[in-house]
């Protein structure tokens, strides 16, 4: 028989007696803050399985959903590298929670990427001001949603077999084609409504608590004047609407460094409690095997970080200055996207695995909880075969050909 615990995130973290975060340090310290809450029981918090809304919650308090909103909505008007940054921190409390922000920083600037003037404006106004958490259900492996045009409305209907974040969202973003077309349509929905349906099916060994099951889309109107993008029902596209897949993927980067990070720290922890009973050491921080493979996996990690950091900064330009993006310069940007998601990968999976050398058998206990970063780390990096990166970056150095945007490049 199991017992539902009661976490009680919300009150760990008391910001509405603390300053108001103005730069990009200050925002990243209070993602250490949010990341300290949710490590203390994130091991806890996996294993009970509950739907994040606490956690969600915990997000809002602390400001960081609004983190890329305009100043004058009540937003932080910060930019990509600060979001990156504090994705990372987050996910080395919590993984799942570092998904669910990573995810709502992409579809909130998901109107920014595809819509008009004034669809920007909009939504990046009500997002602010009323603090909404983003999902999506935007997968495409699955079967199109279907839409039909009924006048002045849109009518969604399909199936998503993944929509990360939806279920505890306050808008979820929905993407089908019209029926009959290839025409391919974005809109922002209210999550709770009778159209919408999650069917609390996420069952897989890692990011347990991202509720990234299916969904059903039965019936959901959209006006056309929602539609992102549109203007008197015609696309109007620029080389920025691509720009989708490079962010995400850096996203995911920092996702992943942002799981082995905790890994690391939780295992460093441990093992300073645990000295190997014939290393001939009175101390786990003396013995020479245990300081080699912690200063490998550290260093790893160190460059794959900066490599990240590097590849945001790099992409301001692109993001301060839409209209001027080419193709040669998006696909150039997502080639070294590519080359730091291949690093990422492989460290990450290493460093979530390795650390159980230095910290032995009884660190596998389930109360500890320490698998649970390369089940998370293996799970999301699944997402899209990291050998189709290595590709790119290899026909770009061998053939100078940049990758042809896709949903997945």
């Amino acid at each position: 028989m199991t017992t539902t615990q009661h976490f009680d995130l919300r009150s760990r973290g008391d910001w509405a007696n603390k300053p108001h975060p103005s730069t990009p340090q200050q925002w990243v310290q209070r993602a250490q803050e949010v990341a300290q809450i949710l490590a203390v029981d994130a091991a806890a918090r996996e294993k009970e399985g509950k739907a994040p809304y606490a956690e969600v919650a915990l997000l809002k308090d602390s400001g960081l959903v609004t983190l890329l909103g305009p100043v004058q909505h009540g937003g932080a008007g910060q930019e990509w590298p600060t979001a990156y940054h504090v994705i990372r921190e987050v996910a080395a409390g919590d993984g799942s929670i570092g998904q669910l922000l990573g995810y709502h920083y992409l579809w909130n600037w998901a109107a920014r990427l595809v819509g008009t003037p004034k669809q920007i404006a909009h939504v990046e106004a009500e997002a602010a001001r009323h603090r909404w958490f983003f999902g999506g259900a935007v997968n495409p492996r699955d079967a199109d949603v279907v839409i039909r045009d009924e006048g002045e409305y849109l009518v969604f209907n399909g199936r998503k077999s993944f929509s990360t974040g939806s279920k505890v969202s306050d808008v979820t973003v929905l993407e089908g084609v019209l029926d009959g077309t290839d025409t391919h349509v974005f809109a922002i929905v209210p999550s709770d409504q009778p159209g919408i349906t999650f069917h609390d099916d996420w069952d897989n060994i890692g990011q347990r608590l991202t509720e990234s099951g299916s969904v059903s889309i039965a019936e959901v109107r959209v006006p056309w004047s929602a539609a992102a993008g549109f203007v008197n029902k015609v696309f109007q596209p620029r080389t920025y609407n691509t720009l989708n897949v490079p962010a995400i993927q850096l996203v995911f980067v920092n996702i992943y460094l942002g799981i082995a990070r905790g890994a690391l720290e939780q295992a460093a922890d441990y093992t300073r409690t645990r000295p190997w009973l014939h290393g001939g050491h009175d101390k786990a921080v003396d013995e020479p095997y245990i300081l080699d493979t912690y200063g490998d996996l550290v260093a790893k990690l160190w460059a794959v970080e900066a490599l990240a950091d590097q590849v945001a900064r790099e992409a301001l330009p692109i993001h301060r200055d839409p209209d001027a993006v080419t193709e040669r310069i998006r696909g150039e940007h997502e080639v070294r996207v590519a080359a730091v998601k291949v690093r990422a990968t492989d460290v990450a999976l290493e460093i979530t695995s390795r650390i159980f050398e230095v910290t032995g058998a009884r660190s596998t206990t389930t109360a500890l909880g320490l698998d649970r970063h390369w089940r998370n780390v293996r799970t999301h990096t699944l997402h899209d075969p990291v050998a189709y990166k290595r590709r790119e970056i290899g026909a770009f150095l061998l053939r100078d050909e940049i990758p042809e945007p896709t949903w997945y490049s």
